[in-house]
């Protein structure tokens, strides 16, 4: 569009600096706002946008999201712009496609990212290029520590050498340069849950360096568990003086609370994302097989499935310990939903419990899920239910806190997904504003875009301000609503019709428009044009990496990686 005027006339701007103001026209020069006039006052441009006294807010950041395959799909970029969503957050949990050849995500994430369209290698650098101009969203991404140490030591199930952590410390530092925002950690998938502590803590002394952000899928389960996932986190920031965000952070208000506040005593700059659900998501192989087994190749691990003499030592000595599993317990068949098979003959099963499956084919619900994972080689994901829901009380006592950023987890694969996916954006504005009154529309604004913005280092992002980038949102308070619901999870959410990325529409009236936009975030420094803190949240923010060339080390071999 080059240097292309818009008008956005009569919208009420709020972004999370402070409260919303009066009516004004928005005038937006190429990808940035460029002025804000009273209403009424700027003459017609060529492009003009009807706001009719909406809210215009900045696009919302989904801190952690598996889009990072799925973000070139229509449906996928329908369900997160409807909700406001214009930028996501990528290699989370540990597992993404780079840095190396992407195999290893694509085979073991197969149920949680899928298959990336067009990336084979590169490294961050060129998984980013690949979102540049080819969707209607932006996409920020982080250094998988799981992929990471796949590269550098296969499928050992062993703590890391010295040679090898110097491996995996080039790839982290390699990345950082490259534009990730930080590293991610998934803790109780493979291979991250065979890496130590001390492991952990080198490999986020690049991460401090160059301001970035470490990003923990903790281990322990979470929940009543939390206490010992912390501490391991606060170590590993004491380690490096890494700033840190815990993924997904679910437990009972006063266990997060009581959590945070131990962080922050201990110096330790942590925030936290947590979706409007009570109910998780993961792959099916990460709570009924054992990790020894699941690091190694799906053809392995096939092989002992369908082997008769393993199959009965995993029913016999294996399945019998999933009852201690954080949050299943004994009604563990009836607390795992199958949300998506990759097996034909078995679309039946989806949207019912593992016992209820089990049930219909005649079969026991051990069985029947080693059935299931063996005629999908693995992939198969199911909606997690936990021993005691929380009530919206409950959720908005964690979603208020003023270090609560917004995270959807969505996983945009299955027939039957978590509504999460679809629904967490809306979710946060009904309940939390619309529906309850725990925060203003300016404190929302803070939870599903400033916050992130700021922390992640996403450039001028994040204000409705002159200057900004025109990542924008119109909103209609009234409309506000999420769909998307356990039952009916792929309905989309309501009330914002008409979103904007770089001044470009890439929704009009509820309908993409086609555009592509968007590109792939690279860490910025800390908002160079609207650095400012807000309530007790402090601030926060990336910065820039100071390196070389990258690093070569012969560990980073294709035959020391297991493949």
């Amino acid at each position: 569009m080059g240097d292309a005027v818009r008008i956005i006339r009569d919208v009420v701007p709020v972004d999370g600096d402070g409260a919303e103001a009066a009516r004004v026209d928005v005038v937006l020069r190429g990808e940035r706002i460029d002025r804000i006039e009273p209403v009424g006052t700027t003459p017609d441009a060529a492009h003009v946008i009807d706001g009719g006294g909406r809210l215009l807010l900045p696009g919302f950041v989904d801190a952690h999201a598996h889009a990072d395959g799925r973000i070139f799909d229509a449906g996928v970029q329908l369900a997160l712009l409807r909700q406001g969503v214009t930028t996501v957050i990528g290699g989370q949990d540990g597992v993404s496609y780079a840095p190396g050849d992407g195999a290893y995500a694509s085979e073991y994430f197969a149920a949680i990212n899928g298959p990336h369209p067009g990336y084979d290698g590169g490294g961050i650098r060129s998984l980013l290029a690949s979102y540049d101009g080819t969707a209607p969203l932006n996409q920020g991404l982080l250094v998988p520590a799981g992929t990471v140490r796949d590269l550098v030591c296969g499928r050992s199930t062993d703590a890391a050498g010295p040679a090898e952590l110097e491996a995996m410390l080039a790839l982290v530092a390699d990345g950082l340069a490259e534009g990730a925002l930080g590293l991610s950690t998934g803790l109780d998938y493979v291979p991250g849950v065979f890496a130590t502590t001390e492991e952990l803590a080198r490999l986020t002394e690049p991460v401090a360096a160059a301001g970035g952000v470490y990003v923990s899928h903790m281990r322990g389960g979470y929940e009543a568990n939390s206490a010992a996932g912390i501490a391991e986190i606060e170590a590993i920031a004491r380690h490096s003086g890494v700033a840190v965000h815990v993924s997904h952070f679910h437990a009972e208000p006063h266990i997060v609370h009581e959590q945070l506040r131990r962080l922050e005593a201990s110096g330790v700059d942590a925030f936290f994302d947590a979706y409007p659900y009570t109910r998780g998501c993961s792959i099916l192989a990460m709570p009924v097989l054992p990790a020894w087994l699941t690091v190694r190749p799906t053809a392995e691990v096939l092989a002992v499935i369908t082997d008769p003499d393993g199959r009965r030592r995993l029913l016999e000595e294996w399945f019998p310990t999933i009852v201690d599993y954080p949050s299943l317990g004994p009604d563990w068949p009836e607390m795992l939903t199958l949300a998506h098979i990759a097996a034909p003959e078995l679309a039946w099963a989806h949207g019912l419990t593992i016992g209820a499956a089990a049930a219909r084919a005649g079969t026991g619900p051990a069985e029947f899920a080693l059935d299931v994972l063996a005629a999908s080689r693995l992939e198969v994901n199911v909606v997690m239910a936990v021993r005691y829901d929380r009530d919206d009380a409950d959720l908005a006592a964690i979603l208020a806190h003023p270090r609560a950023i917004g995270g959807s987890d969505g996983i945009f694969i299955g027939a039957h997904p978590h509504p999460r996916a679809r629904g967490s954006f809306a979710r946060y504005l009904r309940l939390l504003v619309v529906s309850r009154a725990d925060l203003g529309w300016a404190e929302a604004a803070a939870l599903v875009s400033t916050r992130a913005v700021d922390r992640f280092g996403l450039g001028d992002r994040g204000r409705v301000r002159a200057g900004a980038v025109a990542d924008l949102v119109l909103a209609d308070p009234a409309r506000i609503a999420d769909r998307a619901t356990y039952d009916d999870p792929l309905a989309l959410a309501e009330g914002i019709d008409d979103v904007l990325v770089a001044g470009t529409p890439v929704l009009e009236g509820g309908c993409l428009t086609g555009a592509t936009p968007g590109r792939g975030i690279r860490r910025s420094p800390s908002n160079s044009l609207f650095r400012k803190g807000y309530g007790n949240a402090g601030p926060s923010g990336g910065g820039t990496a100071s390196r070389g060339p990258a690093i070569a080390h012969p560990l980073l071999k294709s035959e020391m990686r297991g493949e």
